[in-house]
């Protein structure tokens, strides 16, 4: 019996090149590579290499899919017994891209033979990382956090923070598990990274309403910005040349942030005159040096937030009087009126007055406010609906107020918020004697849902 030879990624292009008839010159043609390298590709001694971007025009040449032969390319990526990084990066970013799993995990068990080798998964998960593919790019960094030894080198550290962004947008439970695995590592990161790193892991504390942890990350995204603004001034006086690394956002965001979190951190713990003392710490940023034209637009940005906010916490601490230039206020600015009702609808149940007029002046934009898919908004238009199902319940219109609370209900669905989810179900209950067959049937069919989802 003849023994069966295994295929290799030469034997099946040529295979396919008889099959179409194609000449190297026809072939030439329909990829685009050049005649030259094709020929050397195919018939050199030895063989030149290709790359993973060739092979994929050979692919669309052949008519094949994306991803034809990806399990005989790792053959052009190992040249005595060394992985080529030129050739094996690019091959595992295409297979996260096109959702080569067998591909990678094979590839990925040979690469972790020999340790040094894990940056080049780092790598990998980089280039996804930059190039938005945040989910693909996880299994990568969790293969360096998993089989790097050193937890103070530079790509485990950077592991875990780019673990940590990239698991930014799900439900509440797996935000705070995140949090908590990499909280740790924080202070281990270069100070750009650092600044980014406090500055999201405040917004995500905010999101799940963890107060005093939001305060304890503004005061340090303070600090650090004060730190490394006065290090670049004590420079630039110096005549030195600037150690400004590169940040996503301008320096001034980080700075200004870290007052107008710990802000609204000490507003939600009820320390109303601390959080105004911190709100005028924002308020006017214009002395700011280092501003560029973005920057100055964030100081900007942040003195209008400190006025809206001034107008809260008037409103938390029962100064209605403040009420009619609140409104104003709100109506001159459109993107603050989920958070100005919130506040003022918050108000009104807690100090026992009136605002059917105010949701009468902004009924359309509370029509529109579903439309908005910014996090943060999505927390503003939950906390608005259970507040008006609490005012309209305080007012005696158990029906329209039931209808809230569905709605709300519903919201929570989307942002997978569990402790809004029992409050609504609770506020259903104890109204259920004034909700219609109707209610009662929807009210059922999200509880049941979520039921099967947990």
């Amino acid at each position: 019996m003849g023994v069966m030879l295994q295929p290799s990624l030469r034997s099946e292009i040529e295979k396919n090149l008889r099959r179409k008839g194609f000449t190297i010159s026809k072939l030439s043609e329909l990829t685009g590579i050049n005649s030259g390298t094709l020929s050397t590709i195919l018939n050199g001694n030895p063989p030149r290499p290709m790359t993973v971007c060739q092979l994929d025009q050979l692919a669309i040449a052949f008519d094949h899919e994306p991803g034809w032969l990806y399990e005989l390319y790792p053959e052009e990526c190992v040249t005595e017994d060394k992985f080529s990084r030129p050739r094996v990066i690019p091959y595992l970013t295409r297979c996260a891209e096109i959702g080569r799993q067998d591909c990678i995990n094979e590839t990925v068990s040979k690469l972790l033979e020999n340790p040094k080798n894990i940056r080049i998964l780092f790598s990998v998960a980089e280039q996804l990382f930059e190039n938005g593919k945040m989910k693909e790019s996880i299994p990568f960094y969790e293969f360096v956090i998993d089989n790097e030894k050193d937890n103070y080198s530079n790509q485990f550290v950077m592991s875990q923070y780019r673990l940590f962004r990239a698991t930014e947008g799900i439900n509440s439970e797996e935000k705070f598990k995140a949090v908590i695995r990499f909280e740790s590592y924080r202070r281990r990161l270069a100070e750009n990274h650092q600044l980014d790193a406090l500055l999201h892991l405040a917004k995500i504390c905010y999101t799940l309403r963890r107060w005093e942890d939001v305060e304890k990350y503004a005061d340090e995204l303070r600090e650090l910005a004060t730190i490394v603004y006065e290090d670049e001034l004590r420079r630039r006086k110096n005549n030195k040349p600037s150690e400004l690394q590169k940040t996503e956002r301008p320096l001034i965001l980080y700075y200004g942030q870290g007052y107008l979190l710990k802000a609204v951190a000490l507003k939600n713990m009820g320390k109303y005159e601390e959080s105004k003392h911190y709100t005028n710490g924002y308020a006017d940023l214009s002395w700011f040096e280092l501003l560029d034209q973005d920057g100055e637009a964030e100081v900007d940005k942040l003195r209008l937030w400190a006025l809206a906010n001034s107008y809260t916490l008037s409103m938390c601490m029962g100064n209605t009087e403040v009420l009619p230039d609140y409104l104003e206020f709100l109506s001159d600015h459109p993107n603050e009126v989920l958070p100005g009702l919130v506040t003022i609808t918050e108000s009104a149940n807690e100090f026992g007055f009136s605002i059917e007029s105010v949701l009468e002046q902004f009924s359309e934009d509370i029509k529109r406010f579903g439309n908005d898919l910014g996090t943060v908004n999505k927390i503003h238009h939950l906390h608005f609906r259970y507040q008006l199902a609490v005012y309209l319940f305080k007012k005696g219109k158990y029906s329209e107020g039931l209808d809230e609370t569905l709605r709300c209900l519903i919201l929570t669905k989307a942002s997978k918020d569990f402790d809004y989810f029992k409050s609504c179900v609770g506020m259903f209950w104890v109204h259920l004697q004034h909700a219609s067959d109707e209610q009662k049937r929807i009210f059922q069919s999200v509880v049941d849902e979520r039921s099967e989802k947990a």
